[in-house]
C-alpha cells in the first residue's frame, strides 16, 4: 500500500466523464466503519470557501470540535482538510489513508477520482468532530460531498460556471446545486432572481425548511466595525452574515469578536500594502471584485480554458491599468495567445509577468487558485 502523498499524486485532477454512482458505492462501504457528526453542506458558485471558514472558525472558538473540508488548495493539500483551527498535518492525513484504503479495497480506492477519495478521507479525519462542514467541489446533487446526510445546506451565490457539467442556464445550474438539500436550507443573497424560485420549488418538493438570508440579518454595529477593521469587501461581509445566520439556525452560540482572528487567505487578501490576491475565477467573482476596488490596479492574470475570461476582463477593465499574464501549470490552462486576443479586442494593454513588483503601484492577483499559487511561488511568499 502506497503512502497517501504518493497515492493521491498519481490520480488525475480532471475527468472528461464522471461516474456519479461510484462514490456512493464507496461511501456505503465506509459508512459502517466511522462516526457521523452533524453536517453542514455548502454549495454554490462563489463564496463557499470564505463562508465555510467563517462558520468553522466561530464554531471552533465556541468550544466545539470542528472539521472544514474545502477545495482546491492554494499551496498545500493539507489546506483542504482543516480541523480545530489548523490545516491537517501530514501524519493525520496518512493515518486516515491507512484506515480508508483497506476499508474500500484496492480496486475501489484506485478507481475513485482525486476529489472523491479525498472527500471520503475528510470524513475519516472528521469522525470525532462535533460538526463538519463540507464544501461541494463541482455542482451539488452529484458531488462527492453529497454522499452523507446533512443537517443544513447553505446555498452561496449561484452564477454561470462549469456549464458543460451543470447546465447552460441559471435555472439548470441552480437546480443541479440545490437538489442536494435535505432538511434545512439557507439561501444567501443571489445575483439572479431565478435562483430563489428554484430554491422554493425544490424545498417544497423535499419538504425542507427554507431560510432566506437578508442583507440586514446579523449586520449589527459590532459586526460592521469588525468588517471595517478587517477591510473586507462587501461580498466577504455578506458571507460573514450568512455564516452567522447558519450558526443561529444550528443553535450554536458564538462570540462575534472571534471574527477578528479569522484568516481568509486568498479572498481579496492583503498580501502586502500594495498586493491583493483573490482566487476568484468567474464573472460573478469579477463583479464582486470590481465593486470593491477603489483605484486602478495592475492585474496579474491567467485563466483556465473553461472560464469566460473575456467577460471577466471586460468586467474588470474599468479598474485595470495594465495586465501582466502569468504562466500557470494545468492541463486546463488557456493559451496565452487566446488571453492576448481577448485583451487586444478589449483594448487593454498587457505584457508577460516577469516577477517584478513596483512599490508605487497597486496589484491584484486574480484568475484562479493556480494563478495565486504560481504568484506565491515566484514572489517567495509562504502561507
Amino acid at each position: 500500500m502506497q503512502d497517501f502523498q504518493t497515492f493521491i499524486e498519481r490520480k488525475p485532477l480532471y475527468y472528461k466523464e464522471i461516474n456519479h454512482k461510484r462514490v456512493h458505492h464507496a461511501y456505503s462501504l465506509l459508512k459502517p466503519h466511522i462516526k457521523h457528526p452533524r453536517t453542514v453542506h455548502i454549495v454554490g458558485t462563489n463564496g463557499k470557501g470564505s463562508t465555510g471558514r467563517i462558520l468553522a472558525h466561530l464554531a471552533y472558538h465556541s468550544g466545539l470540535c470542528i472539521g472544514h473540508f474545502s477545495s482546491p488548495h492554494i499551496v498545500k493539500f493539507n489546506e483542504r482538510i482543516w480541523i480545530d483551527g489548523c490545516d491537517s498535518s501530514d501524519e493525520v492525513l496518512e493515518h486516515a489513508h491507512q484506515r480508508l484504503f483497506p476499508i474500500l479495497g484496492q480496486e475501489m480506492s484506485e478507481s475513485l477520482s482525486y476529489f472523491e477519495y479525498t472527500t471520503l478521507l475528510a470524513l475519516v479525519v472528521f469522525e470525532e468532530c462535533d460538526l463538519m462542514i463540507l464544501e461541494a467541489g463541482l455542482g451539488g446533487e452529484f458531488d462527492a460531498s453529497n454522499v452523507c446526510d446533512k443537517e443544513l445546506s447553505i446555498i452561496t451565490p449561484i452564477g454561470l460556471d462549469h456549464q458543460a457539467f451543470l447546465g447552460e442556464t441559471i435555472e439548470e445550474i441552480a437546480g443541479t446545486k440545490i437538489r442536494s438539500i435535505q432538511n434545512k436550507v439557507l439561501l444567501a443573497l443571489q445575483p439572479y432572481s431565478e435562483v430563489f424560485e428554484v430554491a422554493k420549488e425544490i424545498a417544497l418538493k423535499k419538504e425542507a425548511e427554507l431560510f432566506i438570508y437578508e442583507k440586514a440579518d446579523n449586520m449589527s454595529e459590532q459586526l460592521l466595525t469588525i468588517i471595517k477593521e478587517k477591510s473586507w469587501a462587501d461580498y466577504l461581509a455578506d458571507n460573514a452574515g450568512v455564516a452567522l445566520k447558519a450558526l443561529d439556525i444550528l443553535g450554536i452560540k458564538y462570540e462575534i469578536n472571534d471574527l477578528l482572528t479569522v484568516e481568509l487567505f486568498g479572498r481579496f487578501y492583503a498580501l502586502t500594502k500594495n498586493i491583493r490576491i483573490d482566487v476568484g475565477h468567474n464573472p460573478l467573482a469579477a463583479v464582486a471584485i470590481e465593486k470593491v476596488l477603489d483605484e486602478r490596479v495592475i492585474l496579474i492574470y491567467n485563466s483556465l480554458d473553461d472560464k469566460d475570461y473575456e467577460e471577466v476582463l471586460r468586467i474588470l477593465q474599468p479598474k485595470v491599468k495594465h495586465v501582466e499574464i502569468i504562466d500557470i501549470h494545468s492541463q486546463r490552462v488557456t493559451t496565452q495567445k487566446e488571453i492576448k486576443q481577448a485583451l487586444n479586442k478589449l483594448g487593454i494593454p498587457y505584457s508577460d509577468y516577469e516577477g517584478s513588483i513596483q512599490k508605487n503601484e497597486k496589484y491584484l492577483v486574480f484568475g484562479s487558485f493556480y494563478v495565486v499559487e504560481e504568484f506565491l511561488k515566484r514572489f517567495n511568499v509562504s502561507k
